[in-house]
């Protein structure tokens, strides 16, 4: 019976469609309640009264102040006496084995300081002591693409016929079906017309023989088919997964992609499916299977570790590499962090070694044979016939035996690429009764040495690891690892992707960046409101909405921009949706957060307050409201801090008069500036008639601070206009009133603060060089750049030649000077304060028409800097990658994913780093020089099974926070191969620019009296906390759920991240909320389904320091804890 899957990616080699494979589902284990209950007597350590109303977690920001508004309804109108977060461990019953680490060395560490805004040290852990790194592959390959012949990217492959005479050949044959939630039809298109029969189909096809297997990967259509199969169906399929015929890897939402998403979108999705999972059927999973993301990330290997996964399993990696590990039979190895000095971090991989994860591509090195086995062609199930002219047959009596030693010759040629004689071979298309005649012939032969069955992945790593346990594969010198031994360990990520013929997928780092955008804003705004009994359904419902849209959006055709037009609307529009219901509730948050509400009221009643700004529909950027307020009247506005250390800087809001002024909470007058809002792309039409007004704001961690607007209130300061700077090369500019202007004179403009002195070309208008008030001068020779494309496509980025520069003189210059912000790139004059340190630079990008078609918009900023040809780029916002360019390669090669942030670094220390708050792409083509590639726009398809272009851009500002530094005692060799991290003041930078202070309006003005309303402000937090500690979500995790949760289930969960740092390890109190008594807390993994710290690779004293209330974490770690708290008496 077949188990269908969908096309996927375009012509293989040979022109073959490459199927998508079929997902194998493993056999899940049934997970038991922790009855684990700390003894740790109640303490009072913390004020927490108002936070107690409000709880949740910021999924990347604003979930904190759902999280604050869950607390505060939850106490205000009724909750139970504690919440116990405890409870349920699934890995306490779990039948899964426990590897035990063995940590072997010492860490040494070198740490960074923030002072002045430089980097006194090195910033960076110790390196980890490995056998293979990706430079070092880099540096050996030669890319020569050489044909192999049958297996056209590696070798002609044989075998000794007496090798497994004494060990016999064991093949684990896994069938699965590979299921895009959404690609060339959207997740509900694709559940409606194939996934909902393929998971019939397993089910009713397993139950006929318990030798038959079947594994699955995604979450999101599991739930959908859930939701309305028959209790039967349900039933049989929980049996299968109890059984072990059905394995469930993975488990996340999504498979997601490795290159745009940031890491915490990546825990969401996983834990979002992972607990879906184990609340439904009982299981957690144990091996990951990621077989169709195009490149893999260190840090999705981190974050598995620290799940609780062992083994996992890619697929996409340069084909180059694929082969240079192949020979030396190192597709099997323990990736470790390159950070990772104590090995806590290592897990296994197993790496396919072929071109794709179809049929052709995975029974053996020889394509035109395996795709003989691909027994769906001869039915034609969406499958041309085999492009080798080769097709496959019906297995029977007189075939049996040519067919059986054929496939079985390719299996074992297959084997020879590995060390173990333990073989996995994916099956993407199943039709058991042909397969299972071959099995039964090879197994009933014993001169054959081999044993042939379908199997799960979990079966197929565990009966590896049992042999490796009995064989030593350990190569003489090999530092292995003490998770497994007998295989190498690795450290590096798998970037940038290549296919074959020199095809990098460099092109998907950028498609669709205002999508990407908008990924970031949902994972801001969202906001996993947990934690509150009385909060209606039909809202907790929008809120599990909101993280599956989230989740589903990290997809590796979601977010990478590589969807049909209309999947990318439907993406959007359900991210859209969730925005606005999350920007209701805040509203409402930050209404009762402030105590306006009487406490008999309705949660969810309207708001008197409104986000500040707004989106009209999914596919525009959001819009400023304009503050109207008549003469005499005020104007609330609230910000929101989503940060754990306290913030103090300088805010815009736009107004419709230049005559307002600032007051705070108390009424007390603020300085503040008004600038006029420019108008894009009227060459005759300087400003819009409206007005920025600066002010300068406190607002405390995760905390709430009110401002009043004010016109024509008696003894209020108002706002001092800036000073207008205009050159045209076209004609006059008019002066807007009431600004004075000036005409700027000369080929250079100067823009300065206390920290820096920006050049600018007055007629190009781009920037010349940055100088530090320590006198160091750095070039910065900006350009605006356009690629011609011959090729490109979603996926692929085909250059030819070089970008060229497109900026001519001759355009307009309007430079804005105030006392607080300087406006042309946007330079913050507020003294003591994070953003004088750093200069921002805003682009407005319409890549649209036909005029931009087949071209590619970079910015590249041309420094100073002697780089050696090495930039560093970060992996997920999580950690950083060095990033060497190889003229071996083509240009298109050298181009990474820029997800948050690249720096360049002298060989002198110093350091030029670009924050950005969407993922991009970036490259150093030249000493000294980083790109930025800002959009995309192309007509043609680029062969990987789309079938389009990308011409569907939208206008969007792009926005980069630059920093340079000096590092002067940080110099290191360009050769050196461990990453450079952020030092904490760029960790900072980057942080306002990823989390920024969210503004919210009061929906209408106060009329001013002698009768002033009392200081309205929120503050949570006993204090904030050190700059190298965020908070990466603070939730209850099951907001649907809540309350008919027992009374010791988990309800408040953490997850906290410690930076590199120079304070040391320094332990850090749990008890961090005012009015809040801990009673218990406890280390567990960061999908929540585990309470082994053995079994994440931690040290043992992180459970002693949980249990006494602290978090005990080595920098570069992510920790989750349970927490079980309850109001101080």
């Amino acid at each position: 019976m077949p188990l269908l899957a969908g096309n996927r990616r375009g012509g293989g080699l040979g022109h073959s469609l490459l199927p998508s494979s079929s997902r194998p589902v493993r056999p899940g284990r049934k997970l038991s309640a922790s009855s684990s209950s700390s003894s740790s007597s109640s303490r009072r350590r913390g004020q927490f009264r108002d936070l107690l109303r409000v709880a949740n977690s910021t999924l990347f920001g604003v979930g904190l102040l759902v999280s604050l508004f869950f607390i505060i309804v939850f106490f205000r109108f009724g909750i139970p006496s504690h919440f116990s977060s405890t409870s349920t461990s699934p890995s306490s019953r779990s039948r899964h084995a426990v590897i035990p680490r063995v940590p072997r060395k010492t860490p040494s560490r070198r740490f960074s300081s923030l002072s002045g805004g430089n980097l006194r040290e090195a910033g960076v852990p110790a390196a980890a002591v490995v056998d293979i790194t990706t430079k070092d592959l880099y540096d050996r390959i030669k890319f020569r693409d050489v044909d192999g012949g049958a297996w056209k990217q590696g070798w002609e492959v044989s075998y000794d016929v007496h090798e497994w005479d004494s060990e016999k050949l064991k093949v684990f044959v896994v069938p699965h079906s590979h299921n895009d939630p959404g690609w060339k039809l959207t997740v509900e298109e694709y559940y409606e017309g194939q996934s909902r029969r393929i998971l019939d189909t397993i089910v009713e096809s397993l139950s006929k023989d318990d030798r038959r297997r079947f594994i699955w990967e995604e979450m999101s259509y599991l739930e959908r088919w859930w939701r309305e199969a028959s209790s039967t169906k349900k039933e049989s399929f929980t049996k299968l997964v109890k059984n072990g015929q059905l394995e469930i890897v993975g488990g996340g939402w999504v498979m997601n992609d490795e290159a745009n998403s940031h890491y915490f979108a990546i825990i969401e999705q996983v834990t979002e499916g992972n607990m879906w999972l184990y609340d439904t059927i009982g299981v957690v999973p144990k091996n990951s299977w990621s077989i169709d993301p195009f490149g893999y990330s260190a840090t999705m290997a981190y974050l598995l570790r620290r799940m609780g996964f062992q083994n996992m399993l890619i697929q996409r990696t340069h084909y180059e590499l694929k082969k240079e590990l192949a020979l030396h039979k190192n597709l099997e190895y323990i990736w470790r962090q390159a950070w990772d000095a104590e090995e806590t971090t290592d897990i296994f991989v197993h790496m396919m070694p072929f071109y794709s994860y179809d049929i052709p591509h995975t029974c053996g090195p020889e394509p035109a044979i395996c795709c003989q086995f691909d027994f769906a062609r001869m039915y034609r199930y969406g499958y041309e016939m085999c492009p080798w002219r080769q097709d496959p047959v019906e297995t029977t009596q007189e075939n049996l035996q040519e067919r059986a030693l054929k496939l079985l010759d390719q299996y074992k040629k297959k084997s020879t690429l590995y060390r173990t004689n333990t073989l996995l071979v994916p099956l993407g298309m199943t039709f058991f009764t042909n397969y299972q005649k071959l099995f039964d012939y090879i197994n009933s032969n014993p001169s054959l040495n081999s044993e042939v069955k379908f199997g799960t992945l979990d079966e197929y790593f565990q009966t590896l690891r049992d042999e490796a346990e009995r064989i030593n594969y350990s190569r003489p010198a090999e530092v292995g690892s003490g998770e497994l031994q007998g295989f190498p360990s690795l450290s590096g990520d798998f970037f940038t992707y290549a296919d074959r013929q020199h095809d990098y997928w460099s092109g998907y780092y950028v498609s669709r960046p205002f999508f990407k955008a908008v990924d970031r804003i949902l994972e801001q705004r969202y906001c996993d409101t947990s934690p509150c009994v009385r909060l209606p359904i039909a809202f907790s419902h929008k809120l599990t909405a909101a993280r599956r849209n989230l989740a589903l959006f990290q997809h590796h055709d979601g977010v990478t921009g590589t969807a049909k037009d209309h999947v990318v609307e439907d993406y959007g529009t359900r991210m859209h949706t969730s925005l606005q219901d999350l920007q209701i509730f805040m509203s409402k948050a930050v209404e009762l957060l402030l105590g306006i509400q009487h406490e008999k009221s309705e949660p969810l009643s309207p708001s008197q307050f409104e986000p500040e700004q707004v989106r009209s529909q999914y596919d525009v950027q959001p819009v400023h409201r304009v503050l109207n307020m008549p003469q005499g009247h005020t104007q609330s506005v609230v910000f929101f801090n989503p940060l754990e250390q306290a913030r103090d800087e300088v805010v815009m809001v736009i107004v419709d008069s230049p005559d307002v002024c600032v007051l705070q909470s108390n009424w007390s007058s603020v300085q503040s500036q008004v600038s006029p809002e420019l108008k894009h792309g009227d060459l005759g039409k300087l400003a819009t008639g409206r007005h920025r007004l600066y002010w300068r704001v406190y607002v405390p961690p995760l905390g709430l601070n009110t401002y009043y607007v004010a016109l024509g209130y008696m003894g209020c300061e108002k706002a001092k206009p800036a000073v207008l700077k205009l050159a045209s090369g076209i004609s006059p500019l008019p002066c807007p009133a009431p600004y004075a202007c000036s005409e700027l004179k000369g080929d250079k403009v100067e823009l300065k603060n206390r920290r820096y002195t920006l050049t600018f070309d007055v007629k190009s208008g781009l920037m010349n060089s940055v100088t530090r008030t320590d006198g160091t001068r750095t070039v910065v020779g900006e350009e605006i750049g356009m690629y011609s494309s011959s090729g490109s496509g979603a996926y692929l980025f085909k250059p030819i030649g070089r970008a060229r520069p497109i900026v001519e003189g001759g355009g307009q210059v309007i430079i804005s000077e105030g006392f607080l912000v300087n406006e042309f790139t946007r330079v913050y004059s507020a003294e003591n304060t994070i953003q004088e340190f750093y200069i921002e630079k805003e682009y407005h990008v319409e890549l649209i028409g036909h005029d931009f078609n087949d071209k590619e918009l970079i910015c590249r900023f041309k420094t100073s800097i002697d780089s050696r040809g090495v930039f560093y780029s970060d992996l997920n916002g999580f950690q950083m990658s060095r990033r060497e360019t190889y003229e071996k390669i083509p240009l298109q090669g050298n181009y990474y994913p820029m997800p948050l942030l690249a720096f360049l670094q002298g060989t002198d220390g110093s350091r030029f780093s670009v924050h950005s708050r969407q993922a991009l792409g970036a490259a150093s083509l030249q000493d000294g020089w980083l790109e930025i590639m800002l959009d995309r726009r192309l007509v043609q398809d680029d062969g990987r099974g789309l079938g389009q272009g990308v011409m569907d851009n939208r206008p969007m500002n792009v926005v980069f926070h630059i920093l340079t530094e000096s590092n002067i005692s940080a110099a290191v060799a360009p050769s050196d191969p461990l990453p450079l991290q952020p030092s904490l003041l760029s960790h900072q930078i980057g942080a306002l620019l990823n989390y920024p202070i969210h503004a919210f309006t009061s929906r209408k003005t106060q009329e001013v009296s002698s009768l002033h309303p009392p200081p309205r402000a929120f503050s949570p937090l006993t204090s904030s906390f050190p700059c190298d500690l965020h908070i990466v979500s603070f939730k209850v995790p099951r907001p649907l759920n809540y309350s008919q949760a027992l009374p010791r289930e988990p309800r408040f969960t953490m997850i906290l991240q410690r930076r590199v740092h120079s304070a040391g390890d320094d332990p850090l109190n749990l008890d961090i909320f005012k009015d809040l008594e801990l009673l218990n807390a406890r280390a567990t993994s960061l999908n929540l389904m585990h309470n082994s710290v053995e079994m994440l690779g931690y040290i043992e004293q992180v459970e002693d320091a949980a249990q006494e209330g602290h978090a005990l974490m080595s920098p570069m770690e992510i920790h989750a804890y349970k927490l079980e708290i309850r109001p101080q008496k």
